[in-house]
């Protein structure tokens, strides 16, 4: 059951605002549904969690097998959020599951301003679409450019380095 902050006792992860949580490394992580995410963050941006300090994605492509708490299905990809209450002194990850079929989560710029470039770097680097977003086009690679280049099957191109003054390559 939910404390009144919406956090459970530091010894027992239970639900948050309907989110299974677990601990990790001493921080606790609430694991939401993609369809839950933006309620989520909003709740916990009531409960005091008003700076985003980080938001990027995650290719599982390697690690589909990865441990996550019961009732959380693994996708390929993720969206990880990291937020700080600084009233309370707190700080929570949310991570939300994202399938490589549907690349698509809700945008919580409205909520957290600071993450229009993150949103807009984990789409140009992942392709996760933030859908919601004010401005989602590319902030770090060419608007031509093809592909996404932080997914584990983005082919690595290879370009020939000439060193001033060394032997040419044989």
């Amino acid at each position: 059951m939910d404390e009144p902050d919406g956090l459970p006792p530091e010894d027992e992860p239970a639900l948050i605002h309907g989110a299974i949580s677990s601990l990790s490394r001493g921080q606790l992580v609430v694991h939401s549904a993609r369809d839950d995410y933006l309620d989520l963050v909003g709740s916990l941006y009531d409960d005091g969690y008003r700076v985003c300090m980080d938001l990027t994605g995650v290719d599982y492509l390697m690690h589909m097998e990865r441990q996550l708490p019961p009732g959380v299905r693994a996708e390929r990809f993720e969206v990880v959020v990291n937020l700080l209450s600084t009233e309370a002194r707190r700080r929570i990850r949310v991570r939300a599951q994202v399938p490589g079929a549907d690349l698509t989560i809700p945008s919580i710029f409205h909520l957290h301003p600071t993450t229009e470039a993150m949103e807009r770097e984990t789409y140009d680097m992942f392709g996760i679409v933030f859908t919601g977003h004010p401005d989602l086009s590319r902030i770090l690679m060419p608007d031509d450019w093809e592909g996404h280049p932080l997914r584990k099957d983005f082919g690595v191109g290879r370009i020939p380095v000439q060193f001033k003054g060394a032997p040419p390559a044989r």
